[in-house]
């Protein structure tokens, strides 16, 4: 076994390592970049090296850097996590000549499967279903145009190296052709220097399901299950469980089947995934790609399995045999993943950067909630990485325990300081067709069309939101009158009506304080709120008539902010005389912006694509911002005439820069 192994890699999964080589006595070496000086993953390995600026590809992504740190050091093997180098078949053999042991599979079996072009033949050598398509790197946007044609429209554009949702694109049609082929040569360039483009068909309601494979270096190869994987946005994974609601048996064991056949065709050693796309309809299976890594979503596997799929990628990489074969590998209960990612709901999901002024993750009381995390409070989120900030993890013994369990964590995850994306994964918990397992990787385009915002939400039980807002009201009251060095004669008198206004509705309430909480009348019918919440807390947890909860409330000024079940409402508590004047104040009217294209997130301007004095129509790009290894196009919503161009390319732009001026 190894004494000391490097982790070259960031953020959770470099802590998610260290976490596992702790555990087995192996002493671990973090590397960072100028950005990540004070991360926690570098607090947490026993030593640390330094290894460039921030941008990705003059730090993780130099691999005579990192082999030198391994020297430095005396590091034994290499851990690659997920992401950056962990799929580069020249990294893996550079270690190799090195003498220096890369924890995940050979060289080889990097390069057969990560080069998407050639994996699909060798899947289709070894027996697995594949989808019609062109499998040769496509050229130029003309022959792009001509394949679609050929293949017949939909199809999917991606990139030979792509991963992660980045060098991928849907076409419907011609024009969409042209701009996928161009954007997904882009992205593949910037992320993974390989801008090689193929394409395929596209299944229409198609299901994510991909199967989790080990093998070692003895000839034994295993499948862990399967994981489901059709809640994405924008071809990115946003929810992911284990096992599939969707799959039966027979379905489950032929895919699990075909998955170690690709494997054992690449003498595969190490954790790989084979991720298909299962049709909703019949329960065919297509081979899409094999990920020759750890996934982000291994949590959910590992709590159904009772394996350390870190534990075992270490013990496979010193030579061991794996400790069990495929009957012995259980299945126990239903496992839910939700990625944390920062980014803000009120603009699209727009990357979101700056520093975590709290940072509460849930707490595990039941023994079945798990945080997977790289980042602390007080920790800065860059623009230079991917947006994920952590997993949670829910597991229990049935698969409406587990969305319960995850719902109720979800209300108790505090991020505060940047936006994050945990309003919207509590929405998509509690969506009926998520709960009913009807559905497929459009889910979150047909229901959230407009994109999201938390406070479109209609809440179930507002009464609770208007009752907890009252509540808070008066005890902050309470606190006040009773502060000494009042004038005598001229103490507060503090009564028990109350008028909420919240989400264009007005709730009067009557409220008494009680011993735990308070009693609570509405519409002649009495209910009792009962909490022990001190003054200040976010977390305002107890029962409402007897029945459990958990929120989140602060207090802005004459507002109480309240987030729950995905929901986010402002509520105003005043008198009843307070609220009819409140109603006759003017509205203060925002400023005209309409002439200009703001940035709406902090990134690198890649492109202006307009000059002054040109006309553009509605739906032409106007520019090109990079931010977080994407990027993202903005286009113009109506026909308008460019007047000034206030931002260069290669500037770093703040959220709401202006950028172009139309006349």
């Amino acid at each position: 076994m190894f004494t000391k192994i490097l982790i070259a890699n960031r953020g959770e999964i470099a802590c998610r390592v260290i976490r596992t080589a702790r555990k087995l006595g192996i002493a671990t070496v973090a590397v960072y970049s100028e950005a990540d000086k004070d991360a926690r993953h570098v607090d947490m390995a026993d030593e640390a090296v330094l290894i460039g600026p921030p941008p990705s590809k003059e730090s993780y992504l130099v691999i005579p850097t990192i082999i030198d740190a391994c020297r430095r050091t005396g590091a034994q093997a290499v851990h690659p996590g997920y992401g950056f180098l962990s799929e580069n078949g020249e990294f893996a053999r550079r270690l190799e000549d090195e003498g220096i042991i890369f924890i995940g599979p050979k060289a080889h079996s990097i390069t057969a499967m990560g080069d998407k072009i050639a994996s699909k033949r060798i899947a289709r050598e070894a027996g697995v279903n594949t989808i019609p398509g062109y499998n040769d790197p496509i050229e130029t946007t003309d022959q792009a145009i001509a394949i679609a044609r050929s293949i017949g429209y939909p199809v999917m554009i991606k990139a030979s190296a792509g991963g992660g949702g980045k060098g991928l694109r849907i076409a419907f049609n011609d024009g969409e052709t042209d701009e996928g082929y161009r954007a997904c040569r882009a992205e593949a360039r910037n992320a993974f220097g390989d801008d090689r483009v193929f394409m395929e068909k596209f299944i229409e309601q198609p299901r994510h399901i991909e199967v989790q494979v080990l093998g070692d270096g003895h000839g034994n190869i295993v499948y862990l299950w399967e994981r489901e994987c059709s809640i994405q946005r924008r071809h990115q994974k946003v929810i992911e469980e284990a096992p599939s609601p969707f799959l039966d048996e027979a379905t489950r064991l032929a895919m699990g089947e075909q998955a170690v056949a690709l494997a054992r065709a690449v003498d595969y050693q190490s954790a790989g995934t084979v991720e298909f796309v299962v049709g909703g309809n019949d329960r065919r299976f297509y081979f899409l790609e094999m990920n020759t890594r750890l996934q982000v979503e291994h949590p959910v596997t590992e709590m159904i399995t009772g394996l350390d799929l870190v534990e075992q990628m270490i013990r496979v990489a010193a030579g061991e045999k794996l400790p069990f074969t495929q009957s012995q590998i259980r299945r126990d209960g239903w496992a839910i993943e939700c990625r944390i990612n920062a980014e803000d709901p009120f603009r699209g999901f727009l990357p979101s950067t700056g520093r975590l002024v709290r940072f509460l993750p849930p707490e595990d009381v039941s023994g079945s909630v798990r945080v997977d995390t790289g980042v602390y409070e007080g920790d800065e989120i860059s623009m230079y990485y991917d947006s994920m900030i952590g997993k949670l993890i829910t597991h229990a013994p049935e698969r409406s325990q587990a969305i319960t369990r995850m719902n109720d964590a979800l209300n108790a995850f505090v991020i505060r300081g940047i936006s994050s994306n945990i309003a919207f994964q509590s929405a998509l918990i509690q969506h009926p067709r998520f709960v009913s397992g009807d559905f497929h990787t459009g889910l979150i385009a047909e229901e959230f069309p407009k994109g999201f915002h938390p406070s479109s939400l209609v809440h179930r039980e507002p009464l609770l939101l208007a009752a907890t807002a009252v509540y808070a009201r008066r005890r902050y009251i309470h606190r006040a009158v009773r502060i000494t060095g009042q004038l005598k004669g001229y103490e507060r008198h503090v009564g028990d009506e109350w008028v909420v206004l919240m989400q264009g509705q007005k709730y009067a309430l009557t409220l008494r304080l009680a011993p735990g909480g308070c009693d609570i009348v509405f519409q002649d019918q009495p209910h009792a709120l009962r909490t022990n919440w001190e003054l200040g807390d976010i977390l305002l947890r107890g029962t409402w008539d007897d029945v459990p909860f958990c929120l989140q409330l602060e207090r802005l000024g004459l507002r109480y902010r309240i987030v729950h079940w995905g929901t986010q409402v402002d509520a105003i508590v005043m008198t009843g005389r307070a609220a009819e004047l409140l109603t006759l104040m003017p509205q203060k009217q925002p400023p005209d912006l309409s002439k200009f294209v703001l940035s709406p997130m902090p990134g690198l301007l890649a492109e202006v694509c307009v000059k002054v004095g040109q006309a553009v129509r509605a739906g032409e790009t106007l520019a090109v911002i990079e931010a977080m290894k994407m990027q993202n196009t903005l286009k113009v919503e109506s026909d308008r005439v460019v007047a000034e161009i206030l931002a260069q390319p290669g500037d770093s732009l703040m959220v709401d820069q202006p950028i172009v001026r139309f006349t």
